[in-house]
């Protein structure tokens, strides 16, 4: 899969995905497609004005698309192709459904130049939870212990 030439038509994939999706007034200009063994296995645009879902970015709906593909939660092996550098929900989505590599076009800088951007979530992160400015509260953690106490011992326990 190391084909430059390989590389450049998925990154085509998910660059004409972001184009169509501004075109047809679906969403914002994000595509984004998801490629295992050399083999385009899933694909989609920023979907979260049409759905009226703030998730529905390019990565996620892409990776939800993969996933069912598959039959699986697990995207190991799999690599994306996305026509601007992930957001930081859409990193964390990446990384939790153990994609290996990401390809990306734009970068944050040049979304941030057309009103997307991300500085705030990244600066936030960096706060203590009680200086972020979305109030952070804690309440009954020994009672919802009990479903973590259940899954540790549960037969049906399936790791992630």
């Amino acid at each position: 899969m190391e084909n430059n030439r390989q590389h450049e038509e998925f990154m085509q994939m998910a660059i004409a995905l972001s184009v169509e999706n501004v075109n047809q007034h679906i969403g914002g200009p994000f595509g984004a497609v998801i490629v295992k063994d050399g083999k385009f296995i899933a694909g989609s645009a920023n979907k979260v004005t049409s759905t009226n879902d703030p998730t529905a970015h390019a990565e996620v709906s892409a990776i939800r698309m993969a996933c069912t593909t598959l039959g699986t939660f697990d995207l190991s092996g799999c690599v994306v192709y996305t026509s601007c550098e992930p957001c930081p929900m859409c990193l964390g989505a990446i990384y939790w459904a153990r994609i290996e590599t990401i390809y990306y076009a734009n970068t944050k800088t040049d979304a941030e130049n057309i009103g997307f951007s991300d500085k705030f979530i990244y600066d936030e992160l960096e706060k203590p939870m009680d200086k972020r400015t979305l109030p952070v509260v804690q309440l009954m953690r020994d009672e919802a212990l009990e479903a973590f106490k259940l899954w540790e011992t549960s037969p049906l326990r399936i790791t992630y």
